[in-house]
């Protein structure tokens, strides 16, 4: 708990404060080098396989920041950022501006809508914008707001709409440790609290988060 309101006090510092600056990738460069992204995420962001995430309309700074880790963690052999096989390839040939540029273009986008499976919508809401204290377990909203959007400044990402089976297989990987790119660990203590139900609950119901 006490990384969540470290997290938090982060995150008010970096919506209060002055000097933040635009974030400075080109869309319409960004257009011209994402042919090879559409592959997985489409060519509208907007995955159209469960297990690939949709990156249309996410934080660009979040794009970003996943950009770069991803590319950490291949040149680390995994040690540092966030390894995957087939993205942290992808991200090893791009430069610094192509991160950007890339980033801008897809959070420029719009995000397609989905849906949350009626018989979780209930045990869903109230792990999402509550927790479970006995539990130890934070309300998800504390971080991701009400509506699921993130905040662009703390790089928390938007996860209302997203594929149920990408949410799943990150919250897994939070789980057991594989990815480790988290701010403060927050997310691997989170994850390591909730069941496979839960997680179950939390990925169907975020799909179709307003």
């Amino acid at each position: 708990m006490k990384k969540i309101a470290l997290s938090l006090t982060i995150l008010l510092g970096a919506l209060s404060a002055s000097n933040a600056t635009a974030f400075d990738g080109d869309v319409n460069a960004g257009k011209e080098k994402s042919a090879t992204c559409a592959a997985c995420h489409g060519p509208d962001g907007n995955a159209p396989v469960n297990i690939y995430p949709k990156i249309a309309g996410q934080h660009a700074d979040y794009i970003y920041k996943q950009l770069v880790d991803l590319k950490s963690g291949m040149t680390s052999g995994g040690k540092e950022g966030r390894m995957d096989p087939v993205m942290s390839a992808m991200a090893m040939p791009l430069s610094d501006q192509d991160m950007k540029d890339v980033a801008a273009y897809f959070s420029s986008l719009n995000m397609s809508e989905g849906a949350t499976p009626k018989d979780v919508v209930e045990v869903g809401a109230m792990l999402y914008k509550a927790g479970d204290a006995e539990r130890g377990i934070p309300a998800c909203a504390a971080c991701h707001g009400p509506r699921g959007n993130g905040s662009s400044l703390a790089k928390f990402p938007k996860i209302s709409f997203q594929h149920p089976g990408y949410i799943k297989s990150q919250l897994e990987k939070f789980r057991d440790g594989t990815r480790h790119n988290d701010l403060n660990g927050m997310m691997q203590d989170i994850a390591k609290k909730l069941t496979d139900k839960d997680i179950e609950v939390l990925s169907q119901y975020l799909g179709g988060l307003h």
